[in-house]
């Protein structure tokens, strides 16, 4: 019998047996080499839900995962034992929005992780087929792992649109925040402004390219001459990350929100916001994005190996979402590994 990472409740994670469900048509199983614990999971662990998606009872979290085929899968010409990596979101396909290429925005979605839909974090696990994403040879499962935050990371630069050399205001310096840095450098963005309370995310921002670091929006305003950035993002898990990149904010200015907050609100002064006419979009998930996402880990352009700060096996992570909730110093990224810490992930 397997076993999993299941979560019970807020602050109630645990390993427990797991009975693996049988296949269904148009699925492939997949042995799952490791799982990235992604700020939503911890949504689910310090709140015990997210909006809608409730747990109600135990559940299995984890939709950042690569893995190896436990059989070959002929439409795609890969051989039994090939790492792919798994696109968590299987959209209806026949909704308006799916029709209109909004497939992350489908009202219909079966995502992979998200209560009532069981995760990645036990040993092996049941996928659609057409959520198989291929990866080049030389890939490492850590690599695998980490196209699907690099994913929303570039969905939200996407909604950016980053003018040439223009100044952007990052909010929050989490794994997400960090991804999006990178592919800010990537699109050509000019000084990046970052700022988060932790100290070592901040040191983190500056290593991958920040060109200023601080703890506050207030930095960012003094650093703009109170004036604000033309163009901010935020990616914190704060109820006043909304209120902190309106604030970042020039007049005029434009703001992707990309953090899910504690408690599923936000606060904020909407005086604040009119006053600066600003240009407001909310990212969900990601679109069609894998392609790119393994093109620049494959050629460079953005690191994610430098993010994954703790790898652990199953019997260490309840402690794992623990220090994650508990923002202790050092934890940016942390992978678990089901079947055991293998370095084949660093």
């Amino acid at each position: 019998m397997s076993r999993a990472l299941f979560i019970r409740g807020a602050n109630d994670a645990y390993v427990a047996p797991f009975n693996l469900r049988e296949g269904q048509p148009g699925e492939i199983l997949i042995d799952v080499a490791c799982v990235g614990l992604c700020g939503s999971d911890l949504h689910y662990y310090k709140d015990g839900g997210i909006g809608s998606a409730v747990v109600k009872e135990p559940f299995v979290p984890g939709h950042e995962f690569g893995g190896y085929l436990c059989e070959d899968f002929d439409d795609l010409g890969l051989a039994k034992g090939s790492l792919v990596a798994v696109d968590p979101n299987r959209a209806c396909g026949h909704c308006e929005y799916c029709e209109k290429g909004y497939a992350n925005l489908c009202p219909n979605v079966e995502f992979i992780g998200a209560p009532p839909f069981n995760g990645a974090m036990t040993e092996r696990i049941w996928v659609p087929s057409s959520q198989i994403v291929p990866l080049p040879d030389n890939f490492t499962p850590l690599e695998a792992v980490m196209l699907e935050p690099l994913g929303v990371a570039i969905h939200a630069v996407d909604l950016a649109k980053p003018k040439l050399l223009e100044r952007v205001a990052l909010v929050g310096c989490g794994p997400i925040g960090l991804l999006i840095l990178q592919v800010l450098k990537a699109a050509g963005a000019g000084e990046i402004l970052a700022v988060d309370p932790l100290q070592h995310r901040r040191d983190m921002a500056g290593q991958l390219g920040a060109a200023r670091t601080g703890t506050s929006v207030d930095d960012i305003r003094e650093w703009t001459d109170r004036a604000g950035a033309p163009l901010v993002i935020e990616a914190t898990n704060s109820p006043l990350g909304f209120r902190d990149a309106v604030v970042a904010a020039k007049i005029g200015g434009r703001i992707v929100l990309v953090g899910i907050p504690d408690g599923d609100t936000y606060t904020l002064p909407a005086a604040e916001a009119r006053r600066r006419g600003l240009k407001i979009k909310f990212a969900r998930r990601m679109g069609e994005v894998y392609p790119r996402a393994i093109e620049l880990v494959a050629g460079g352009k953005v690191d994610v190996t430098s993010l994954v700060t703790h790898q652990v096996g199953l019997d260490e992570a309840p402690d794992t979402f623990r220090n994650h909730a508990d923002n202790v110093p050092g934890y940016i990224k942390s992978l678990i590994y089901p079947k055991g810490f293998s370095k084949l992930g660093g």
